[in-house]
């Protein structure tokens, strides 16, 4: 029988319909396309993109050959990093100037470059400047909420298909993300715990959901996951920052990351999917609110969300709100633990 399941951060309701029997055998994603003859990430073409803003070289000059990672404008960006924030409003319609930054982080010169087989020697260096761009976007006071994701594939939206992830700062904080921090800070308030902390803590006591666990990171299949296979990686230690992850920590989340990936490529033959790293937004003072989220040391907690494209949205989900998943989480962890990883039995 069908359920419908509620997510305790965002109230949002799942339909979790798993007698529709849906196994990954069933999600065959398309053939990936070939690569281009002249693929502007590649090694030796790197005067076909803007000049780069950032890049891990050994000594080697800038925008020249000889890099490991290397972050560029892109091209055609969604929102342009010159000029001021001004407000306009008539009635009940509200727009601003499309302030912002669009980056690209060109993650490795190999076209093939992966991120579930890649040396943990290289993830620590793109992780390392996924970290290093928040950092530095931060500082621009414009800037409210910068998210880093990765669309792999064609059907994930990628345009390009030398590996490559994204960075967009906003000079709003997106409702989504809103909801998540009034949920975490009314938790907070409440109860003095962070609520993702008590949700990992439940989840590994109670492991059916549980598809892998380390030291520093566990990866959940949510509860009321909205789509086949969903996952999200969490740090164990509360924090609030992706950019505050220790070495170990970094060693530890790649790990998890790498885990959960391989298990997609193994399981549901290599999906197109897409990545979001959920951190918090800029503690940027707001006027006539200088404490605006001044909570968030304590009460978010960032995490990595991870979506297979093995579905798609149509007319029910578009005019509800409403999530139809035909694979129960519960089913999803287990296809994706490893046989030897099976839950605990808990007394």
């Amino acid at each position: 029988m069908s359920e419908l399941r509620r997510d305790p951060v965002l109230d949002r309701w799942v339909i979790i319909a798993a007698d529709r029997g849906r196994r990954p055998s069933d999600f065959k994603p398309e053939p990936p396309a070939p690569p281009p003859s002249a693929c502007p990430f590649c090694v030796g073409n790197e005067a076909k993109t803007p000049p780069e803003v950032y890049a891990v070289r050994d000594g080697t000059l800038p925008n020249t050959r000889g890099w490991d990672v290397r972050v560029v404008p892109n091209k055609f960006p969604a929102l342009t990093i010159e000029g001021d924030i001004t407000h306009h409003g008539i009635g009940l319609l509200d727009w601003m100037t499309g302030i912002g930054a669009h980056e690209v982080v060109i993650e490795s010169p190999e076209h093939s470059f992966r991120f579930d087989t890649a040396p943990v020697e290289h993830m620590l260096k793109v992780i390392g400047t996924f970290g290093q761009r928040l950092t530095d976007l931060r500082r621009d006071q414009r800037f409210r909420h910068i998210i880093v994701f990765r669309n792999w594939g064609a059907d994930a939206g990628a345009s390009l298909s030398h590996p490559h992830s994204q960075i967009i700062a906003l000079s709003v904080v997106p409702d989504i993300m809103k909801q998540k921090l009034r949920a975490a800070r009314e938790h907070f308030r409440h109860k003095e715990r962070c609520i993702f902390c008590d949700l990992i803590e439940q989840e590994i006591a109670l492991p059916d959901r549980v598809i892998f666990k380390n030291d520093h990171a566990v990866v959940l299949s949510p509860f009321a996951a909205r789509f086949p296979f969903e996952a999200a990686v969490f740090p164990r230690r509360h924090s609030h920052d992706f950019t505050l992850m220790t070495p170990d920590e970094q060693v530890g989340f790649i790990e998890a990351l790498q885990f959960v990936l391989q298990r997609y490529v193994t399981e549901l033959s290599d999906p197109p999917y897409n990545l979001m790293v959920q951190t918090a937004p800029n503690l940027v003072a707001r006027p006539g609110r200088p404490d605006y989220w001044g909570t968030l040391a304590f009460d978010f907690h960032w995490h990595v969300e991870l979506i297979p494209r093995l579905t798609k949205m149509a007319g029910f989900e578009w005019g509800t709100g409403f999530f139809i998943n035909p694979v129960a989480p519960e089913d999803a962890a287990g296809f994706l633990r490893a046989p030897t990883e099976a839950p605990a039995t808990v007394h």
